[in-house]
């Protein structure tokens, strides 16, 4: 997936590899080792500015959740949510808390979409492992 900001920032997020190549699915139920897939990121700030990631940070449904949730958010069916600190704001989250999600706000033409970044996600030159990072809007 692609996301691109008026501003220039963008985002580009695309699965490489599973994690556990020689995992297979055993028995019934999840097999969280067979599922696991790292992520390759490209970010560009609004500042040209970028750096790029890979980490194992997605399981397969949660990527498959990740598409059904752009889906409702283009359908209209996902509230936007503040992000004024509060702790209200509603984050599309996963098991890995490298990447996260959230509704700016949406027009007829346009939807606001923020991309949170932490941990290994996060640019090379940030001192805080610790710090979820807006990139922009992305619309």
């Amino acid at each position: 997936m692609k996301l691109t900001s008026s501003d220039g920032a963008e985002i580009a997020l695309r699965p490489t590899r599973y994690q556990f190549r020689a995992a297979t699915r055993r028995g019934h139920g999840r097999d969280w080792d067979a599922n696991w897939l790292v992520v390759r990121g490209d970010v560009t700030m609004a500042d040209g500015k970028g750096w790029s990631f890979e980490d194992p940070c997605l399981t397969t449904w949660e990527a498959r959740a990740l598409g059904r949730w752009l889906r409702d958010v283009l359908a209209g069916t996902v509230a936007p949510s503040p992000f004024d600190g509060g702790g209200d704001e509603q984050l599309l989250v996963f098991t890995e808390p490298n990447l996260a999600l959230s509704l700016g706000d949406r027009t007829a033409k346009r939807v606001r979409l923020r991309v949170h970044l932490s941990l290994e996600s996060l640019p090379p030159w940030s001192n805080d492992q610790n710090l979820w990072m807006a990139l922009g809007e992305v619309t």
